[in-house]
């Protein structure tokens, strides 16, 4: 089916006070277990390449997105594609002719009066060019000269009132919010600010959404979604689930050369996390669709 936009996947899921999973990306094993796993939910799902992602792949963007674009196509529920974690002004302006329909530009490390203003000429450009925004704003840095806290450190937490500043002066269409939750997290022992999620939920007007949520377990996730945030980012979930698989099978088959048998292995183990996850944001870890 044609790419879905994740603009409106986000607001379809914040009106009706549900989720939208977005799971990041890196190879195009990785693009289609999450379709596979969307189709077997019966979800729509957003594919995220990061920035990181993209330096990986020799710093070229086109090949893995025109990949994860003709997964989207051919994938039985709507699929959209986002470009994650961006601070590139170059990468930036290469997402609207890669078939992403979003980004999330990432200045949280500067500064407020800094992040505020490259955040809002980073929005003014992806909207004139059809683009919707998503940024981040964990504690304001920056204060009796200390330097900005990274909106995942330990601690880390989003002011409403500053939040609501933030949101209206850089035109951003929705926000990624600190309250607990930290990137690339193996093990799943978040605790999220559950209280402050419902006064940011209460002071902003845009969707809110949830870096990190490897780490969260799955009541904690539910709440998070009961208490407002309509997209949930998802990385490394998927890599802990495919390293599993693959080194599991190659312990049992050390002579094994062909990497389509390993990366098969892998490649189902991501799905079966994709549907897991998708189920656990529908409610409760309520059972989805066959």
């Amino acid at each position: 089916m044609p790419l879905a936009e994740t603009g409106t996947l986000v607001a379809e899921a914040a009106a009706e006070r549900r989720a939208v999973a977005a799971f990041n990306i890196i190879t195009l094993e990785h693009a289609e277990a999450v379709v596979a796993g969307a189709e077997s939910a019966a979800s729509p799902v957003i594919l995220q390449i990061s920035e990181n992602a993209v330096k990986y792949r020799y710093g070229r963007l086109r090949p893995l997105a025109r990949a994860a674009v003709e997964a989207a196509r051919e994938a039985a529920v709507p699929v959209a594609l986002h470009l994650d974690h961006v601070k590139s002004g170059n990468l930036l302006r290469q997402a609207a002719d890669a078939g992403f329909s979003s980004v999330m530009y990432d200045a949280s490390h500067l500064p407020y009066e800094e992040n505020l203003a490259a955040t809002r000429a980073a929005a003014e450009w992806a909207h004139t060019n059809g683009l919707w925004v998503e940024a981040e704003l964990g504690e304001v840095g920056g204060k009796n000269g200390a330097a900005p806290l990274d909106a995942h450190a330990p601690g880390a937490r989003t002011d409403p009132d500053e939040a609501r500043a933030f949101v209206e002066a850089s035109g951003v269409d929705a926000l990624a919010v600190a309250i607990g939750s930290s990137h690339a997290m193996t093990s799943r022992t978040a605790s999220l600010d559950h209280e402050l999620l419902g006064r940011l939920d209460g002071a902003l007007g845009v969707p809110l959404v949830l870096h990190g949520s490897s780490g969260v377990p799955d009541g904690e996730l539910s709440a998070a979604v009961s208490g407002g945030i309509a997209k949930v980012n998802i990385g490394t979930a998927l890599n802990i689930a495919m390293t599993a698989a693959i080194r599991e099978y190659l312990a049992a088959q050390p002579d094994a050369v062909d990497s389509r048998k390993y990366l098969s292995v892998g490649r189902r183990a991501m799905a079966e996390t994709v549907t897991e996850l998708i189920g656990v944001l529908r409610g409760a870890g309520e059972p989805v669709a066959p």
